[in-house]
């Protein structure tokens, strides 16, 4: 169901796309980069930060239906920088996840974390829009994705001054892995199922060169498990629902960072 579901995604992204050029041509969006400034390094951040909480801003998902539908893009993803995240991830797919570009826009001058521009990337044309909005980084997803147009998509990233998180969800995509992965990120979401098992964090850990910069994506909720992923070599830990689902995310993030810091006195 899920794979028919990715499928689904990536067919109504690859028109939306067409439809996006057909009325702004991406010549005219390259005309718009005057000039190429380096990201603020996810990267970096990440293997600098002692809690590695890459925070989610997403309204809603494919298997639970809204999560926050008015969620304000000018407030949380700023609260999330005040209460100690180390990255954001922003959802820009509006069909399925009821986000946007705009998203990314108002966000950027808030704030002064790196910024995912977490979407279905296959097109350039998705590139020159997350740089022209701010983000400092985008996710390539190799489920969705021939290695070769992963790799060419990798390349324009960089030239674009764009870090890359490649995401794997299976063994069979171990070979995606290569130096053009700023940081390889392991979603615990089962594409069959829906289902999120962190522990398939750790058995995909031990299968990747020991310089990687690990991210950890979906299914955590719980300090515990940033503990014990850290200490398996993850230093990313992208969370969404856990905090946007409450009243107030950037609150739910503070109060998780606090607990997080006192596991380690």
């Amino acid at each position: 169901m899920a794979t028919d579901i990715l499928e689904s995604i990536i067919r109504r992204t690859r028109q939306t796309v067409a439809d996006e050029a057909a009325a702004v041509p991406l010549d005219f969006l390259a005309g718009q980069l005057a000039d190429l400034t380096p990201c603020i390094s996810m990267k970096q951040a990440l293997a600098a930060s002692a809690s590695g909480i890459i925070a989610e801003f997403k309204r809603r998902s494919p298997s639970k239906g809204w999560i926050k539908q008015e969620a304000d893009a000018t407030v949380i993803p700023p609260a999330y920088a005040e209460a100690g995240a180390s990255a954001l991830s922003v959802l820009t797919d509006q069909p399925f996840f009821g986000g946007s570009l705009k998203d990314i826009r108002q966000t950027r001058p808030l704030v002064g974390l790196p910024i995912l521009r977490k979407d279905f990337i296959i097109s350039p044309y998705q590139l020159y829009q997350a740089k022209l909005v701010g983000a400092d980084a985008v996710l390539l997803i190799a489920a969705a994705l021939r290695k070769a147009d992963y790799t060419a998509l990798a390349d324009e990233a960089h030239q674009l001054q764009l870090e890359v998180l490649l995401e794997l969800h299976s063994e069979a995509e171990l070979d995606y892995v290569d130096e053009r992965a700023d940081m390889v990120g392991i979603n615990n979401r089962h594409l069959g199922t829906f289902h999120t098992d962190v522990e398939h964090s750790f058995r995909m850990a031990g299968l990747l060169p020991p310089d990687t910069l690990l991210v950890s994506e979906s299914g955590i909720a719980q300090p515990d498990t940033v503990c014990r992923l850290r200490e398996a070599g993850f230093r990313g830990f992208l969370i969404g629902e856990t905090f946007m689902k409450t009243a107030d995310p950037g609150q739910t993030l503070h109060t998780f960072i606090r607990q997080l810091n006192a596991r380690r006195l």
